[in-house]
C-alpha cells in the first residue's frame, strides 16, 4: 500500500530501494517499474546502506520515495532511521521503512521519528499470524487502494479482523512491558551462540553486522565450512527438531538461493543457516542446536 499509494496517488516517479529488501518491497517496486524509475542504493558486504550514495541518488527533480528496511530479516543489519530520514527530508523525498523485524523489539517515538510510512506484522512479537498494520504520517494524504466500505479510517475497505487486531494490540503491550529486559536476555543468547560456534569451528563467519548496536538481537546468519555432509545441514537439523532457515542455493536446483546473500556477495557455495531467537528461547535449546550442528560437521563439543 505504501509503495502503490506513493506512485498512484502522491506523484512519485522514482523509487529508491536496495537489493536486500523483503520481496514485499522488492517485487512491488518491480511491478511499479512501468510507472516509476527504480534505483538501488549500494550496500556493503555487511549489509550497511551507503548513505552518501543515497544522497547522490536523491539529487534529482523527480518526486521520490525511499524504501529501506530498518533491519534485515536474514542477516540482521540495521540502518539508522533518523539519518536516512534526514537525508530524505533534505531532498523532499517520501520515506517508507519496513520495520516488521523491529516493531515490538525497539522503542519507536513517532513524534520524533520523521517518517512517512512504517509497517508491522504481529507474529514477529508473538501476536497472531495474519495481522499487521501500516502507519501513515498524518501529513501524507494517501487514499484507499481497496475500495468499498469506510473501514480502517477509509483507507482499506473490508471487514476488520477484530480478533487479530485485539491479539496484535495485546502482544504489543506485552512486548513493550519489559522491552529492555527482552533485549538483554535475547542478545545474551545470540552472543552465547556466536561464542560457542567460534570455539567449535575455525573456518566460520557470520553474515551481516554482529555488533549489538548495529544488528538485530533476534537473528544470526551463519556461514559454515563445507564438508561431505554440509549440503544436508538444513535437512538434518529439521529432522532433529531444530528450526532454521537457509541462505544457500539448493543443491537440487529446485529452489533459488537467498537474494540477500547474493546482494552482499556472500559465498553461496558454502552452507548458510539463519538462526532466530526470542524471549521464549532457552540456553538449553541453543546447546541442543549446537550439538546437532556439531554432529553434521563431525565436531566434538568442548
Amino acid at each position: 500500500m505504501a509503495l502503490n499509494s506513493s506512485v498512484n496517488q502522491l506523484g512519485v516517479t522514482h523509487i529508491i530501494t536496495s537489493e536486500l529488501e523483503h520481496h514485499a518491497v522488492g517485487h512491488t517496486a518491480q511491478a511499479l517499474s512501468k510507472f516509476a524509475r527504480i534505483s538501488s542504493v549500494r550496500v556493503c558486504e555487511k549489509g550497511n546502506v551507503d548513505l552518501d550514495h543515497l544522497d547522490e541518488l536523491l539529487q534529482t527533480e523527480e518526486k521520490t520515495l525511499v524504501s529501506l528496511m530498518h533491519a534485515n530479516n536474514e542477516i540482521g543489519t540495521k540502518i539508522d532511521l533518523k539519518k536516512v530520514s534526514e537525508i530524505c527530508r533534505k531532498h523532499n523525498a517520501y520515506f517508507h521503512s519496513d520495520t516488521v523485524q523491529t516493531l515490538g523489539h525497539y522503542p519507536f517515538d513517532m513524534k520524533e521519528l520523521d517518517i512517512d510510512f512504517i509497517t508491522c506484522a504481529g507474529h514477529k512479537f508473538h501476536g497472531p499470524k495474519g495481522i499487521g498494520f501500516l502507519y501513515v504520517n498524518k501529513n501524507v494524504k494517501a487514499e484507499a487502494i481497496i475500495k468499498g466500505g469506510s473501514q480502517e479510517r477509509g483507507l482499506r475497505a473490508g471487514t476488520e479482523n477484530v480478533y487479530g487486531i485485539v491479539g496484535l494490540s495485546k502482544a504489543m503491550d506485552l512486548a513493550y512491558e519489559d522491552v529492555e529486559g527482552h533485549q538483554k536476555y535475547v542478545q545474551g543468547l545470540k552472543s552465547y551462540m556466536i561464542e560457542r560456534l567460534t570455539s567449535i569451528f575455525d573456518d566460520i563467519y557470520f553474515h551481516g553486522e554482529t555488533d549489538s548496536e548495529k544488528s538485530l538481537y533476534t537473528v544470526l546468519n551463519v556461514c559454515f565450512p563445507k564438508n561431505d555432509k554440509s549440503s544436508m545441514l538444513l535437512f538434518t537439523l529439521d529432522l532433529k527438531g531444530v528450526a532454521v532457515s537457509g541462505g544457500s542455493a539448493c543443491s537440487s536446483g529446485a529452489a533459488k538461493g537467498s537474494h540477500v546473500l547474493e546482494g552482499i556477495n556472500a559465498d553461496m557455495s558454502r552452507p548458510n543457516a539463519r538462526f532466530s531467537f526470542s524471549r521464549y528461547t532457552t540456553k538449553e535449546e541453543i546447546d541442543y542446536a549446537l550439538e546437532q550442528v556439531s554432529a553434521v560437521f563431525e565436531k566434538t563439543l568442548a
